[in-house]
């Protein structure tokens, strides 16, 4: 299983909520504008002969402010979307299992082992679940051995006393680096017919997979 695998059936999904997301808030931004302009009507029938210039202006004003809610909308719909396509893309990539869940491990546990000396002694560690695995798979990497458990989907940190090399190759590091990668563009695509300005705005930004490197003040930056 590929990386670009996991990201098309992340855009598919994204794609298909997105549509029924944008004709619902399009279908309401449309019902709040058409009172807006019913009710600016219905003042300028009431009071043309003697203020004219003001029924316009509040006319203008109701239909600034319905363009303004109907806009807002929108973006709340799109913000929510994608909130609610990441929440599925993360529950199935913790939910991967058998050759597809060892297969990824392994990849990322290649990607991993090139960040450290050769030599050098690599804690690992792992989700909970994933111990069985995790020792199965790292009896194949010399100098590797699982160290503890960590709170994520999948996936593996690896650090390196010796090296002072910390790699973050979870899956969520690979669900962010998706996600900023593809989705924001994705997100375009589906709304460009909507309120304007870059979908991947209103995305909220992961950490990608990182290593650390630890100074001698012990600072570490992201690889």
């Amino acid at each position: 299983m590929s990386l670009d695998t996991v990201a098309g059936d992340i855009t598919e999904e994204a794609e298909e909520r997105a549509a029924r997301i944008r004709e619902e808030a399009d279908a309401r931004a449309e019902e709040i504008v058409a009172a807006a302009e019913d009710d600016a009507a219905e003042i300028e029938a009431e009071r043309e002969r003697e203020i004219e210039t003001t029924i316009e202006r509040e006319r203008e004003q109701r239909l600034s402010s319905a363009k303004l809610e109907a806009k807002q909308q929108r973006l709340e719909a799109r913000r929510d979307v994608l909130e609610d396509v990441r929440e599925a893309a993360a529950a199935r990539v913790a939910a991967l299992s058998g050759d597809r869940r060892e297969a990824l491990t392994r990849a990322l546990l290649d990607d991993a082992a090139r960040e450290f000396e050769a030599g050098a002694t690599v804690e690992v560690y792992g989700r909970a679940d994933d111990a069985d695995l995790l020792d199965a798979v790292l009896a194949d990497y010399e100098d590797f051995e699982r160290a503890g458990e960590i709170d994520c989907l999948g996936g593996i940190v690896a650090e390196s006393e010796r090296s002072r090399v910390r790699v973050n190759d979870t899956f969520d590091s690979v669900l962010d680096a998706v996600w900023d990668e593809e989705l924001r563009a994705v997100s375009d695509r589906l709304f460009e017919n909507g309120t304007g300005g870059a979908g991947g705005t209103e995305i909220e930004s992961g950490d990608g997979t990182g290593t650390e490197t630890e100074g001698d003040t012990g600072s570490a930056t992201d690889r």
